[in-house]
């Protein structure tokens, strides 16, 4: 939702005409429904994402604004000619390597030069951010972590002795064991059942990259330090941590103007809940089109290197009155199948079988249920509740 200055008035009308209280001692409420206009074409303007790495590889992901009701994901900007620019004019060329995401060689960018990043798209618009300086982001102390009532509480520690750094931003990558319930010991394969010949794999592991906004300056204190600064909070009981967690944290540092440009998007994206938080603002980065300076464009490209420290909590780490959950507790006990129906009619197994086992109907077999040595049934349950592969990936992390 997008409150402009003309829809402001409304706004605040609304909010206070639904607290009038009357002298008389009755509450009055004329409140009307509120539905903001949206606008279903919105402009399509370009969207640079990324920072331009100063001791290693650079990513930039150059995507278009879409509609807020959209379905799909952002339309990727492809084809284009991305590439690093000193002032002296030196190109420092960036490769597409999945649609519209350009990544560089490893670099050692010169902390006495600016640089900036230079594009041009596939129908000849031209792109620039503007030339920033180097700055080196200092290594992360500590990554700490201890329960509490709320849960598992994850925080960083960090500091620069030269006092050069002052403002920091900091995102998580963060992957975890998932192990299913139930080992199946057969499998429904051309119309018929026979034992698991291929067994299901486990464990599998999830990943999930942060969305939120984390920042923290110390131009208010006498020392550039960073002491038990949050970066996460698992709830209790929480998936992430029933067998083995790890969780990445990597540290930037930012200028003045860039630490700005995210503290703007964070309050537009997380304090929009009531009319006592921070209105929506203009966001506007460091990137321009050359072709057309009055069209927006959205996205900061700051210059600096890049410090990462990961840490892991197994589960005999936490405290042995720890709750846990394994995200499975929903397919918990297994549905029954049996191949004959009860009290009356008896269809062929091949039948009942199908019916229940055909491809399309998204459920498989755990086991054999025997009564008098013969089979007169199966345990069953969704493939989300037996394959962990619809939760995550089956690929080992090289730092597993």
């Amino acid at each position: 939702m997008s409150i402009t200055k003309q829809t402001l008035p409304r706004f605040f009308r609304q909010g206070l005409c639904a607290g009038l209280i009357l002298l008389g001692g009755t509450v009055s409420s004329c409140t009307d429904p509120f539905t903001p206009e949206v606008t279903s074409s919105p402009p399509s303007f370009l969207v640079v994402d990324g920072f331009l790495n100063s001791q290693g590889v650079t990513t930039v992901r150059l995507s278009r604004t879409f509609a807020v009701a959209a379905k799909t994901a952002p339309p990727a900007e492809t084809r284009a000619t991305v590439y690093i620019e000193d002032e002296a004019g030196t190109k420092l060329l960036l490769s597409e390597t999945t649609g519209g995401v350009y990544r560089s060689a490893a670099l050692a960018l010169s902390p006495t030069r600016q640089y900036r990043l230079h594009l041009r798209t596939a129908t000849g618009q031209e792109y620039a951010s503007a030339y920033v300086p180097v700055k080196t982001t200092p290594p992360v102390d500590a990554v700490n972590w201890r329960p509490t009532s709320d849960g598992l509480r994850i925080s960083v520690d960090a500091h620069d002795a030269t006092g050069a750094t002052q403002y920091y931003r900091w995102e998580t990558d963060e992957t975890w064991e998932i192990r299913s319930p139930y080992s199946p010991t057969v499998e429904y394969v051309n119309r018929a059942m026979r034992d698991l010949l291929v067994p299901f794999p486990r464990p599998c592991y999830g990943n999930t990259h942060s969305t939120a906004v984390q920042l923290y300056k110390t131009t208010s204190l006498g020392q550039d330090v960073v002491s038990d600064f949050q970066v996460r909070q698992l709830p209790r009981p929480t998936p992430l941590l029933f067998s083995r967690y790890s969780i990445l944290v990597q540290q930037h540092a930012l200028t003045k103007e860039e630490y700005a440009y995210w503290e703007l998007l964070r309050k537009n994206t997380e304090s929009i809940g009531s009319l006592f938080d921070a209105q929506p603002a203009q966001l506007t980065g460091n990137v321009q089109c050359l072709s057309n300076p009055a069209e927006p464009v959205l996205g900061f490209v700051g210059a600096h290197s890049l410090t990462e420290k990961r840490i892991f909590i197994a589960r005999n780490q936490l405290p042995p009155d720890w709750p846990l959950a394994d995200g499975y507790e929903s397919c918990v006990p297994p549905d029954t199948v049996y191949l004959f129906k009860k009290p009356s009619g008896k269809p062929a197994p091949a039948e009942r079988l199908e019916s229940n086992f055909n491809p399309s109907s998204g459920v498989l077999p755990i086991d054999a249920l025997l009564e008098r040595g013969v089979v007169i049934g199966y345990t069953a349950k969704g493939r989300e509740c037996i394959d962990c592969r619809t939760r995550g990936t089956v690929v080992k992390p090289s730092f597993w």
